[in-house]
């Protein structure tokens, strides 16, 4: 869409996806607030904040450490610490409902969306920005474990032996004392119902991204009273399991990316084989794959590594999650086919950005193996099989048959009804939560709204209007009266062009 069809003030902005699996939220994230009210805390307020410093973030905010037992049922036993930041109010008379934001992964910390609060000034000229990380991530007694840290070599940032490096990531958990069958979306709720007391919110409103509109979904069905209203972006529902359903969708995303080459005359005239050209790809890269030569893209020097499909497939479905990379995707497996992975991996690493630096894999083991594999039938588990990301989709259960297992909740996979108001954001060109998903989710919600943002990806909260939009719903909580300019502006955006340049070396 051109500049001069979009409303006025408003521009599309890029964003950035994740890794393999988890999506997960995970922007490219810009214009920091520079906030600086206080507000008056609440008088039931029994959690000490003090002056602290989040990532990304320009301005201070207030944190504290809640205490809450590891396992509720033990109340006496092993105790954790919950860390919370909340980006005050700027007005002397704040509102007694705060935004708290939940992160997604699962293993995201919410101390690390510190940015997308800061987009968010809007809602923090009336209310408080409540940030908390999930336990077991981020400063909430994290599940950290040497095997999982972020590796510098390219090639490493998708695992070839999630495995291996599970099993002695499980010793090294063991060695500490931590019981993984609490680190579960249940256990979860209780802390954010506990950090909600602690800080003297008698209500709150929630936004959720990605698996965090899970968390969302799973505390309005709890605490259907202490919810004023929700925000809901990359709709996950409660019965999406995500060892079955993010390799569809992420198949078909980059099935669409193929398809819209194919109806463009320009990149059909460069790239008139392309998914033959995938084909090849697949199999000259077929286990255990080449060791091939290729520029570094970050010193442009020589390197030698081996490449499997799977490697491939999964610097691919990386790029998918922002349109603005995914028009690159042509070119990107044309030079791949010709040899010459250099722009795929120098774009797989823009994307992850520093995403393996934020997610704790081990906390979402976790939650997907305890939560989500189980109810994947062996039926469904043969369908994964067709998928060209079949080898990815099968190393995520060999991780899970032999992690520890929570139990979840007896109906946390059923949807939740509620009256409680809820906008939900999707991106229409969203790999892993499609606005398909949003709408399963608003069939049970009657006080809810679902905005399609068609030209984006995943995560759609940070860009052109949206933080207008979800500042007009919190203040008013009615999901009938939004901005029809922003509405209208998003839904008429579209893909972003398919790059017609060359990426290849220049003389």
């Amino acid at each position: 869409m051109s500049e001069k069809g979009r409303p006025k003030g408003e521009h599309r902005s890029a964003r950035g996806g994740g890794r393999a699996i988890a999506v997960v939220a995970l922007l490219a994230l810009h214009a920091l607030s520079t906030g600086c009210g206080m507000g008056r805390e609440p008088t039931s307020r029994t959690l000490t904040l003090t002056e602290c410093r989040l990532p990304k973030l320009s301005v201070t905010a207030q944190c504290g450490e809640l205490p809450v037992p590891e396992n509720r049922d033990r109340p006496d036993g092993r105790r954790i610490g919950i860390f919370v930041a909340v980006l005050p109010a700027n007005t002397v008379a704040p509102k007694a409902d705060p935004l708290i934001i939940l992160a997604g992964g699962p293993g995201q910390a919410a101390s690390r969306l510190a940015p997308l609060a800061s987009r968010l000034n809007e809602v923090r000229r009336t209310r408080d920005v409540v940030l908390i990380d999930q336990r077991g991530t981020g400063r909430s007694a994290p599940l950290d474990c040497a095997a999982f840290q972020p590796e510098d070599d390219l090639e490493a940032a998708f695992d070839r032996d999630p495995v291996g490096k599970a099993r002695e990531c499980l010793r090294e958990l063991a060695a500490t004392g931590v019981d993984l069958a609490h680190y579960t979306t249940e256990a979860w709720v209780a802390d954010v119902d506990a950090v909600r007391a602690a800080l003297g919110y008698p209500q709150v409103n929630l936004w959720g991204g990605s698996y965090g509109t899970r968390v969302a979904l799973a505390y309005l069905r709890r605490h259907p009273d202490r919810v004023r209203s929700m925000v809901l972006d990359g709709v996950a529902p409660p019965e999406m399991a995500v060892p079955r359903d993010v390799w569809h969708s992420r198949e078909q995303a980059l099935d669409d990316v193929l398809a819209a080459c194919g109806a463009s005359d320009a990149c059909r005239r460069q790239h008139p084989d392309l998914r033959q050209r995938l084909d090849r790809l697949e199999r000259d890269f077929a286990a255990p794959g080449r060791r091939i030569e290729y520029a570094d893209p970050r010193s442009g020097g020589p390197r030698t590594g081996t490449f499997t499909f799977d490697l491939v497939l999964g610097g691919l479905h990386a790029l998918t999650y922002a349109p603005e990379r995914a028009a690159l995707l042509p070119e990107v497996i044309d030079r791949a086919a010709a040899g010459d992975f250099g722009p795929l991996l120098a774009l797989a690493q823009s994307a992850i950005g520093d995403l393996s630096g934020q997610m704790t894999p081990a906390l979402h083991y976790a939650v997907i193996c305890s939560e989500d594999a189980p109810r994947v039938t062996p039926e469904e588990r043969r369908g994964l099989e067709r998928l060209r990301s079949r080898a990815l989709a099968a190393s995520l259960f060999d991780v899970c048959a032999i992690w520890p297992k929570g139990t979840p909740a007896a109906d946390a996979a059923t949807p939740v009804r509620s009256d409680v108001p809820a906008l939900l954001l999707s991106g229409g060109l969203d790999p892993v939560t499609p606005p398909a998903a949003a709408a399963i989710v608003a069939a049970t919600l009657p006080r809810s709204r679902q905005v399609v943002a068609q030209g984006s990806g995943h995560i759609v909260s940070p860009y052109a209007c949206v933080p207008r939009l979800i500042a007009a719903f919190v203040d008013d909580a009615d999901a009938a009266a939004l901005p029809a300019s922003c509405i209208d502006f998003l839904a008429v955006t579209r893909r972003s062009p398919l790059w017609p340049d060359r990426l290849g070396p220049q003389p």
